[in-house]
């Protein structure tokens, strides 16, 4: 899938991520980049911001990531379907405006990387991909649990739905209060035992307890250092440095990803782009990922 070239470009035309063709309405596409621009979790608000960025970022990129050997549009067919139509006004029906557009996307396409925007519209990004795969294996990046009480954390809910498979789930990353992974089965790998065991060791118990279920790969950037992420809506110091976190999320590509999302953007709170810049590196990441594990499983 050959990308916009930089002289076709202009200051007017719509951006797009990485510069892939702009297709609103896509049908047999290998994997779809979706906008997501709410704003709802966090304590900072401007997640609404966020797709935006992150495409603005992306915009001077010329392959996803360095050093990844075959191009990754060439082995995958990609498009950017624009942004989901998200108010602030419409706040008591925010999940079931994604779960609609993601049912029918996922009803034509193999799959989509979502860029947020909340990272509270998770759990119809899940609805829609059970919908296709059945209760899917979940790893989950994050600095905060958002677990410590069952009401409003998307991982009870799935689970109670029957979305996830609480064997599988893997929440790498936390370093805040709460219990909900260990409470219904999934597994955590907080700061400290992820620096015990290495990127190398984390990714192998990844390997190990998701294997080849199919596979829904969420990000959010505090899971990173605010060193390295400081424009989040939750600022949690003590997280995983860039290099890590991209390093890890290499074991993306020997598993059986159906879909992704990169979520918790909030530009006003870094004005120097270094957050979108990470966010745009790791939707990169994760493109080329599923494209290497569309490889192997072929």
């Amino acid at each position: 899938m050959e990308r916009i070239p930089s002289p076709a470009r202009s200051c007017a035309r719509t951006l797009t991520f990485m510069r892939l063709p702009l297709d609103l309405d896509p049908t047999a596409r290998d994997l779809v980049v979706l906008g997501v621009p709410y704003d709802e979790s966090g304590w900072f608000p401007g997640n609404r911001l966020g797709p935006g960025a992150v495409r603005s970022a992306s915009a001077v990129a010329h392959v996803p990531g360095a050093d990844r050997g075959p191009g990754t549009f060439d082995l995958v067919d990609c498009v950017d379907g624009g942004d989901l139509d998200l108010t602030p006004w419409i706040s008591g029906a925010a999940p079931e405006v994604p779960y609609k557009r993601l049912s029918h996307l996922l009803a034509g396409n193999a799959a989509v990387l979502l860029l947020g925007g909340s990272r509270s519209l998770t759990l119809a990004a899940l609805r829609a991909v059970a919908e296709i795969h059945g209760p899917v294996a979940l790893l989950h990046l994050a600095a905060d649990p958002a677990g410590a009480h069952p009401q409003g954390d998307f991982l009870y809910q799935a689970i109670d739905e029957c979305l996830v498979d609480p064997a599988a789930v893997v929440r790498i990353g936390l370093r805040g209060a709460g219990d909900s992974g260990h409470a219904q089965g999934g597994l955590m790998l907080d700061v400290g035992r992820f620096g015990r065991l290495g990127v190398r060791g984390a990714a192998d118990v990844v390997r190990h307890r998701i294997a080849r279920r199919p596979v829904y790969v969420s990000v959010a950037v505090d899971v990173a250092d605010p060193a390295f992420a400081p424009g989040t809506g939750i600022r949690v110091p003590g997280g995983l440095t860039s290099r890590e976190l991209l390093g890890f999320l290499r074991c993306v590509g020997d598993l059986c990803p159906v879909g992704f999302e990169v979520t918790g953007m909030s530009p006003p709170q870094d004005r120097s782009g270094i957050t979108t810049a990470l966010a745009s590196e790791i939707g990169g990441e994760l493109i080329h990922q599923y494209a290497r594990a569309q490889r192997i499983l072929m």
